[in-house]
């Protein structure tokens, strides 16, 4: 079982930035795949960034809405994951679910994944 606490949602203005934190628990955090996912009313939630280790790389992938403007990042020794994002749209207003699996294959999709109960990021125009 792995518990995530995501943090650092908010009330943007268009072009703005926002970082959100999620903290995981669990003693094998640096080889957790870990990820964010998006979702809006009435939509299916939305792959946004993922990291994940393969041997001893890690890789990351970005949904093309989000590259460029958004990084994943982590910090194994703080069992925390990072999605910096600047050049906000309103397009970009969603609540943000942190997402964990053991595993590095499919990390675009919803499957075998623990989750946070997300935080809310509205971009105003």
């Amino acid at each position: 079982q792995v518990q995530l606490v995501e943090s650092g949602g908010g009330l943007v203005q268009t072009g703005g930035s926002l970082r959100l934190s999620c903290a995981a628990s669990g003693r094998t955090f640096s080889s957790y795949s870990m990820a964010w996912f998006r979702q809006t009313p009435g939509k299916e939630r939305e792959f946004v960034a993922a990291s994940w280790i393969s041997g001893s790389t890690y890789y990351v992938d970005y949904a093309d809405s989000v590259r460029g403007r958004f990084t994943i990042s982590r910090d194994n020794a703080k069992t925390t994951v990072y999605l910096q994002m600047n050049n906000l749209k309103p397009d970009d207003t969603a609540v943000y679910y942190c997402a964990a699996k053991f595993g590095a294959w499919n990390t675009r999709t919803k499957d075998n994944y623990y989750w946070g109960r997300g935080t809310q990021v509205t971009v105003s125009s």
